[in-house]
């Protein structure tokens, strides 16, 4: 070959190698960029609205994508909290303002950068001044406003045509003449949230300098006893229907038995589409000034440092531009138009052509407070709702019910117990792992225990894998638990405690120890519960399977299927059927009464009737299982013992005392043990049925143990020690002379 030959083919080389390595390097430019990952919690409207709004993103920055997640309200703070810190969570999330201070000290959220976005300070410009402010902490914004949430009144217009509010304010409104069976306002008048309006209304404060504002030192505050004289007024009255729940107001409401109602634009989603309804901001109260709701704003959020993988300029840029655009005008009026969103961008309402209710809404929201975002601000919420039924309901002083919603606000924000030196605690451990291992090992070497280990090794290989399951899924979690006892936490720092948490539970944290709320005042409420129930069980279980057990008896078999239909029901399902038989107004118990001449009952007012109410729904979930049970053991029974007696002149009685009942209880008495474990721990019917009401007296141990999870600043270890007790009292009560026996 000549040289230029050579040369030219040479040069064709390196052409098509510079060639290839651009192909190389267009194709890496071209790779696709890890989808953005965005957490919600949108309902159906809403969700779409985001949907439409992530495509016009994706349009508009060609090559980004962005993998939408929806989850229930009510999972979307634990799941953040569980999967940030792992690095397992989202790049950003739509969530509620006011849950901002529980998220910042757990580093669940972290400041948005301004210096990403080119035009953050457009954006900014454009959002309302009150939203932004409610994001910002420490001169530091942590999230973009999208929308605001707040009550407002809602008008039947066929019920009230003028469908105006006069100047005299809301009382006014309700004294108009109404229709047989309409009643004048549906509200959730025993929610905290929905009372908050009337409470502003006088000019108190349900939280203010992180305290709790409605009482000060014990002391009421006459304002707040005010509010609750007016609202406990508004149900003596009968203005408003008693035990108001949302399903109720959305019933009364849509279904033309209430004039107005007082809720948020849910209400407006869930409403017949005939209905001819208007909206307007909450009016006044007489004496009173004008009724604020509270403020709710929805934002977009930026995942802590460790959600995502990528962590790099050119990812902040990405995560910058979304939360822009999502923020920004483009995507207010879509969320406006779609969904119906009081959408915090003030240029995107001169784009569209809000209709009347929008307008409403969003006069509302700039005319209420906008909730605190302090951590603290969550333990407002359940005191004050029961210091609300308890006037309401129980006809309780509204300043002493207040006086004691301070205290166990005050209980539940309590300061976490000084950290200890955990060496002592680590010595024992240490000391009783050596014993155990010494023990084990001096065993293992007798010849008899040797001979025994190398005969059931073949055996092991069947069990091992149970063994290993119940390990994981029993033994671990129960040790973990005990574990977490030891410490103290409210989510955001874990510091040992030892059995400062059992000292606390055990003395009541030093006040009365049959108080409101004791783990012994709870503890004897438990027993009592147990054993009730346990007795209702087992009478009416075994009265019923002697019933059915009669060979005379015909569709015996009917009968069966059809007694054992209430334990094949999910539990909560009857729970939840069982509290609107309950309902003081609707109820069919109520009916029942009524139809015999007894005044209506109103159950969850009292400890007695919440009890029986609680009582009644769980025996009607028990029962069968004992009859399942008291079935198969009268099965057993031979029945050449019956024909002996029979010969002998035993009468019916005789063989019932003499024969069946002797041996029916033998195997009877495993499941009333088992019986006696699940009710001790029957969580569904006390939370879903009664709720604790009144006044958390017909809590059990382990909804007292729930709430103090979740409920009351996430006390975990707290709630661990609880769980330790409980198990520790049940072991207790099974290894009892009695019920060992008969297990063996």
């Amino acid at each position: 070959m000549s040289q230029r030959a050579l040369r030219c083919a040479l040069l064709a080389c390196a052409v098509a190698s510079l060639t290839c390595a651009g192909q190389v390097a267009a194709a890496e430019a071209a790779e696709p960029l890890e989808p953005l990952v965005l957490w919600h919690a949108y309902g159906d409207g809403e969700a779409e609205a985001l949907r439409q709004v992530l495509a016009a993103f994706e349009a508009a920055h060609p090559g980004e994508r962005v993998h939408a997640v929806r989850l229930p309200f009510g999972v979307l703070a634990s799941r953040l909290e569980s999967a940030v810190p792992t690095g397992n969570g989202p790049d950003l999330f739509i969530d509620a303002h006011e849950r901002l201070g529980r998220y910042i000290p757990r580093g669940i959220v972290q400041p948005l950068d301004p210096s990403a976005d080119p035009d953050w300070d457009a954006t900014v410009a454009q959002l309302e001044p009150q939203h932004v402010e409610a994001l910002r902490r420490d001169g530091r914004l942590y999230g973009l406003p999208l929308s605001a949430k707040a009550v407002a009144l809602f008008i039947n217009r066929a019920l009230v045509p003028e469908g105006g509010a006069p100047p005299a304010g809301l009382e006014a409104m309700l004294r108009r003449p109404l229709p047989q069976g309409v009643w004048p306002l549906a509200i959730e008048g025993e929610d905290t949230y929905f009372v908050a309006p009337i409470f502003h209304a006088f000019g108190a404060k349900l939280f203010e300098d992180g305290r709790y504002g409605l009482a000060r030192d014990g002391e009421a505050d006459p304002r707040a006893v005010q509010a609750l004289e007016r609202l406990a007024g508004f149900f003596r009255d009968g203005l408003i229907p008693p035990e108001p729940s949302g399903e109720l107001v959305t019933r009364l409401f849509g279904g033309g038995q209430a004039a107005y109602a007082i809720s948020g634009p849910w209400l407006a989603a869930s409403l017949p589409a005939d209905l001819d309804v208007r909206v307007i901001p909450l009016p006044g109260l007489e004496g009173a000034g004008p009724m604020r709701p509270f403020v709710t704003v929805e934002a977009i959020f930026r995942a802590g440092a460790d959600a995502g993988a990528e962590a790099s300029p050119a990812h902040d840029v990405r995560v910058a531009a979304l939360a822009g655009f999502l923020a920004g005008e483009e995507s207010a009026v879509l969320r406006a138009t779609v969904a119906r969103q009081v959408v915090s961008h003030r240029g995107a309402w001169e784009r569209f052509t809000p209709d009347a209710t929008m307008l409403a809404f969003r006069d509302a929201a700039r005319g209420g407070v906008v909730m605190p975002g302090d951590a603290r601000m969550s333990q407002v919420f359940e005191p004050t709702t029961r210091a609300i039924r308890a006037v309401v309901r129980g006809g309780v002083d509204p300043a002493v019910a207040l006086a004691e919603a301070e205290a166990r606000f005050d209980d539940a924000v309590r300061a976490l117990p000084e950290a200890h030196d955990p060496s002592l605690a680590l010595v024992l451990l240490g000391a009783l792992l050596f014993i155990g291992a010494v023990v084990a090992v001096r065993r293992s070497l007798r010849a008899e225990v040797r001979r025994s280990l190398a005969l059931s090794l073949p055996a092991w290989r069947y069990v091992a894998a149970s063994f290993f399951a119940v390990l994981l899924l029993v033994i671990t979690p129960l040790v973990v638990g005990a574990a977490m006892s030891l410490f103290a936490t409210d989510g955001s720092e874990f510091r040992y405690v030892g059995l400062t948490h059992y000292v606390d539970i055990l003395s009541a944290r030093g006040g009365d120890l049959l108080g409101q709320g004791s783990f012994w005042r709870v503890l004897l409420v438990t027993v009592v519960w147990t054993a009730l129930n346990l007795l209702l069980h087992v009478a009416i279980g075994v009265s019923l399977a002697l019933l059915l057990h009669r060979p005379v008896l015909r569709l015996r078999a009917v009968y069966r299927v059809l007694l054992i239909l209430p334990w094949a029901v999910p539990s909560y399902v009857t729970a939840l059927s069982w509290k609107g038989m309950f309902h003081s107004q609707y109820g069919a118990v109520n009916a029942l009464l009524a139809a015999v001449g007894v005044e209506p009952v109103h159950w969850f007012s009292r400890f007695g009737t919440a009890f029986a109410a609680n009582i009644t729904t769980n025996v009607w979930l028990g029962f069968p299982f004992m009859m399942v049970v008291a079935l198969g053991a009268l099965s057993a029974i031979p029945k050449e013992l019956y024909e002996a007696a029979r010969v002998d002149g035993a009468s019916s009685w005789q063989q019932l005392r003499h024969i069946t009942l002797p041996l029916l209880w033998p195997p009877l008495l495993p499941a009333v043990a088992m019986g006696a474990v699940w009710t001790f721990n029957m969580f569904n019917v006390v939370f879903l049925v009664s709720g604790g009401e009144p006044g958390g007296s017909t809590e059990i141990l382990v909804s007292e143990a729930y709430r103090w999870a979740f409920t009351r600043g996430a006390r975990y270890g707290y709630a661990a020690a609880y769980a330790v007790l409980i198990f520790g009292i049940l072991w207790l009560g099974t290894r009892s002379r009695l019920v060992s026996r008969a297990m063996q």
